[in-house]
């Protein structure tokens, strides 16, 4: 079970790019159509990481995009890549925790898109979603265990194998589905 960082820089060195130059090519045309579109209105659509869920923001609320700037410690394995993005609301987002920056709010035409994250798009954004009884009786013996102090509070790295296991791509289904 990867790590949505993990899967991205296993995209990235899959796609032709090597070790050396992650996060790739495709990666810094984006960066470079995002400044073109400094002091344009965008609409972002975030990656969230929950407790016990990752998922995504999706808002038609706009922002100016003001800037984008290097960030000076990109690192693969936590999801932070060399840049982040500076709004008009006083964030500043890393570009590994955006999923799209687009000029419309839903379902933007490939005009309109300046900056997917393609593994983000695909295993959240799109990813079929399918909650065997299995995933949900353990998530829910672990929440039970731990509402009733039975059971220690996991730490973020179980959370991450948690919500990698609900966003794998599902197999087979089971005879009786």
């Amino acid at each position: 079970m990867m790590s949505h960082a993990a899967e991205r820089e296993s995209a990235a060195t899959a796609s032709g790019a090597g070790d050396d130059l992650w996060p790739g090519a495709d990666y810094q045309r984006q960066v470079e159509r995002l400044r073109g579109a400094v002091g344009e209105t965008v609409y972002l659509v975030e990656l969230i990481e929950g407790v016990g869920q990752l998922g995504a923001h999706l808002s038609d609320r706009p922002c100016e995009l003001l800037a984008v700037l290097d960030f000076p410690r990109p690192d693969p394995a936590r999801g932070l890549t060399p840049h982040l993005v500076l709004l008009d609301d006083g964030r500043g987002l890393n570009l590994g925790r955006v999923a799209r920056i687009s000029r419309r709010p839903f379902a933007p035409r490939a005009t309109d898109l300046l900056y997917l994250d393609a593994v983000a798009e695909r295993r959240v954004l799109f990813a079929e979603r399918r909650l065997s009884p299995t995933f949900i009786a353990e998530r829910a013996h672990r929440v039970l265990g731990q509402t009733l102090g039975c059971a220690p509070v996991t730490g973020r790295k179980t959370l991450r194998a948690s919500t990698d296991s609900a966003l794998e791509s599902p197999g087979p289904a089971p005879a009786g589905e």
